[in-house]
């Protein structure tokens, strides 16, 4: 055998031999390069016998434990190679195991060497537990602390720190804070051990009084405790424990700079990293990212190019987690073409890189852009996906989130939170209930936990899509409401009509202790308004100020002026408007002049009329309510005033769109629409409808619609409003009992809510209108709003 020793010792090998004492095998161990050289050492002693003797097998195994060029594996050889190991022999290999992060290992051979009748010593037990606090079991180290209890090593001062440790990274604290209160004798890593558990368990005021009793905080200990109060939004103690540092390293003023950010103090982290900047601090890519993120959050563009320049004199530019950091900062500030120039110019893109600068797209509306993108990608994550899904909710193309969701369901990727909400306000948009029925299964089926936006989203799905017992179940089945989710049902309550248990659910919500807000009071003042409660909604508007102390804005004033309008009380609702403290906005003015139309006040109405076309001059509805108030009253010439300001101004009236969804398909309609693939068979639909209606006694309102659809008229008749289209769509598409479901975006007009009426009842059909205001349930010839709409 050839033994490859070096050249000054070749002299005295022999043919398997070698004479090898303790300095000769220090000497070859020292030397040994390569894998080769250490088996044939090893080899060699084998031969002679030589790995007999403990102290040479110990110096042999504590070399190929500690050295790269030996696997752990060939070290475990060795160890079943030695007769009668030693303790330390032992130890060094589970050691070994522990440094290989194989801590399952360790305790194989822990159980093994106890199995062979090996005591362990003082040493062993705390890489045994060391072992343990790796696996998070427990249950394995309880048994280890025994077996310490047992042999007395349970008082050294090694084995509690790790005992400490290792309760403490289990989430057993009691027991941590047990052994550390029964200890005699306390280092510093005693203290920081268990220190260390309560901070990782985030119990603020157990870590506080552990820090305050101290005999010397350090440094460690310190940037601990600010990390923690950061984590916890105690903002001004983490400061105090900064301020009262004699000595701050690196770690301590990174902790400071990301408990602000993390608590959207921005400015004071751009601040305190100015200091760390003057003091001479080292940085670092975790520091620069959260300082990246403040200058994001800030849209300061200064600061964030100054940040930049010094990330590139620090040599730090070809770090992916700053380049992705930089282009979220530059996509944030909208200047999309440094964002792409960090992309372009970036070789190491990982996912993150894609998907920054997908976001970055879809934030300066480049939707084509972000897809261009997300289709190159070597390879999409959730993220991805959630980024263009949310992408086109974001921006009204609902249909497209629709279809790109279940793309995403065919390559097996998991939706997160943002991902489901995303697809289910396009249903909610899309007034597509079967989609969204079968979001909320996909749901239930896939035990995803319906927390508050996922379960405020789907509540506010089934309201807006008249599904009012499907929306009460997942608003009472929810563990957490949050402000939004009553706010959710309340508005949901009142727009379907349920105005008694909207006002039910306020009531409800505030004997839960959950604090209205100023949108809580839009939704109760618009139950009132709903059904005329002119009194209660008063009220109502009195508390805001003076029981919850919110200042009434001007939706809320708009809400009591349509309130009162819609009641009759036109000068009531007028001298409010003058008594608002702010500017009343269109919206306020466009309720009082429907009120005028309705109620046939013409004096207010020109007045309020023409007001409102001075405020907003290309407004067609202002336009089309003022010439509807002047033909009702006959001045056909002021009428036609209006109308031809509109043709000059080049102000196009917002065409009827109406939707219904069929099986899952979402068919949309619009005013005289003849592009459906069943054109021919809705029109048979219409001429039964007009047959059967004209017999039940139906007379159409010419009169109301002279000038509102204008247009409409000269093509076609009342007959072909989207909403009459979508509901013969309807009778065709489903049978009994299905009530026929229809979105509208604009306001019913009184002879299509009339005709439904009719439609209803000759055809024993519910039909369900959900227009720009509230719904329309249609049923035996009746309507839910009471005419009151």
């Amino acid at each position: 055998m050839k033994v490859l020793l070096p050249a000054s010792l070749r002299s005295s090998a022999k043919r398997n031999s070698i004479t090898i004492n303790f300095s000769v095998l220090e000497t070859l161990l020292r030397e040994c390069r390569s894998l080769e050289q250490f088996s044939q050492l090893h080899s060699h002693m084998i031969v002679s016998g030589f790995i007999n003797d403990i102290y040479a097998a110990s110096r042999l195994l504590k070399f190929s434990t500690s050295t790269h060029i030996v696997g752990v594996d060939y070290s475990r050889s060795i160890l079943n190679q030695i007769e009668n190991p030693s303790g330390f022999i032992w130890n060094t290999m589970m050691r070994a195991y522990v440094g290989n992060n194989s801590p399952q290992e360790t305790i194989f051979l822990y159980k093994a060497m106890l199995k062979e009748n090996y005591a362990p010593d003082i040493y062993t037990f705390p890489i045994v537990v060391q072992a343990c606090s790796l696996r998070f079991s427990v249950e394995e180290g309880g048994q280890i602390h025994n077996h310490a209890l047992r042999m007395g090593f349970d008082s050294d001062v090694y084995v509690q720190n790790t005992l400490i440790n290792m309760y403490a990274v289990c989430r057993r604290l009691t027991d941590a804070r047990q052994i550390f209160s029964s200890g005699r004798v306390l280092d510093s890593v005693s203290w920081n051990s268990i220190l260390a558990g309560y901070v990782q368990a985030g119990d603020v005021e157990e870590a506080m009084k552990i820090y305050c009793t101290m005999p010397e905080p350090n440094i460690i200990t310190s940037n601990s405790m600010i990390v923690l109060f950061g984590r916890s939004g105690r903002v001004g103690d983490a400061c105090r424990v900064f301020n009262e540092m004699i000595h701050k390293d690196f770690v301590s003023w990174s902790a400071m700079i990301s408990c602000y950010e993390q608590n959207e103090m921005f400015r004071d982290a751009l601040t305190i990293f100015t200091h760390m900047n003057v003091e001479g601090v080292d940085m670092d890519e975790i520091v620069m990212i959260s300082v990246l993120s403040a200058c994001s959050h800030l849209l300061v563009i200064k600061e964030g190019n100054i940040v930049h320049g010094l990330i590139i004199r620090l040599g730090f530019e070809s770090y992916v987690n700053l380049q992705n950091a930089l282009i979220h900062m530059y996509a944030s500030y909208g200047d999309i073409t440094a964002a792409q120039k960090i992309f372009g110019k970036s070789r190491h893109l990982d996912e993150v890189s894609w998907n920054s600068m997908i976001t970055g797209y879809l934030k300066c509306g480049l939707l084509e852009d972000a897809k261009g993108l997300f289709d190159a990608m070597p390879k999409k994550d959730v993220v991805s996906w959630s980024a263009m899904i949310s992408g086109y909710a974001q921006l009204d193309r609902f249909s497209e989130t629709l279809a790109l969701f279940h793309e995403m369901l065919l390559t097996e990727t998991k939706p997160d939170e943002i991902t489901l909400v995303s697809v289910i306000t396009a249903c909610t948009h899309l007034f597509a209930l079967e989609q969204g029925k079968w979001m909320h299964a996909y749901i239930r089926k896939n035990c995803v936990k319906i927390n508050v936006i996922l379960g405020t989203t789907l509540v506010d799905m089934y309201m807006k899509c008249g599904c009012v017992e499907n929306a009460l179940e997942v608003f009472k089945g929810m563990e957490e409401k949050g402000v939004s989710t009553w706010n959710a049902t309340i508005v949901g309550l009142a727009m379907n009509g349920f105005v008694k248990e909207s006002l039910e659910v306020f009531s409800d919500m505030k004997k839960c202790g959950v604090e209205p807000n100023d949108i809580t009071f839009v939704g109760v003042l618009g139950a009132c308004r709903h059904v005329g409660l002119v009194n209660e909604g008063l009220q109502h508007f009195d508390s805001m100020k003076h029981i919850y102390n919110i200042e009434p804005n001007v939706k809320h004033y708009g809400c009591m002026v349509d309130l009162l309008g819609r009641a009759g009380l036109l000068r009531e609702a007028e001298e409010l408007i003058g008594r608002m403290p702010m500017k009343p906005d269109v919206a306020t003015w466009g309720a009082l002049l429907g009120a005028c139309k309705k109620f046939g006040d013409s004096e207010m109405g020109v007045r309020v009329g023409r007001r409102l076309i001075e405020l907003e001059p290309q407004h067609d509805g202002f336009h089309v309510l003022l010439a509807n108030i002047y033909a009702s009253k006959g001045r056909w010439d002021d009428a036609t005033e209006i109308w031809g300001m509109m043709k000059q101004n080049r102000i196009k009236k917002t065409p009827g769109c109406s939707m219904i969804e069929v099986e899952g398909v979402v068919h949309e309609f619009t005013a005289g629409d003849r592009t459906h693939p069943l054109t021919e068979d809705i029109d048979n639909m219409l001429i039964e409808i007009a047959q059967r209606l004209k017999m039940a006694g139906y007379e159409p309102r010419i009169d109301e619609v002279a000038f509102d659809i204008e247009k409409e008229e000269k093509e076609t008749n009342l007959n072909r409003h989207s909403e009459r289209l979508a509901i013969a769509f309807g009778l065709i598409s489903t049978s009994p009992p299905m009530p026929i479901r229809i979105l509208k975006n604009l306001r019913i007009c009184i002879d299509c809510h009339t005709a439904a009426k009719f439609i209803s009842r000759t055809f024993g059909r519910e039909i369900v209108v959900r227009d720009r205001h509230r719904f329309h349930y249609f049923k035996d010839g009746l309507c839910s709003c009471a005419d009151y709409w």
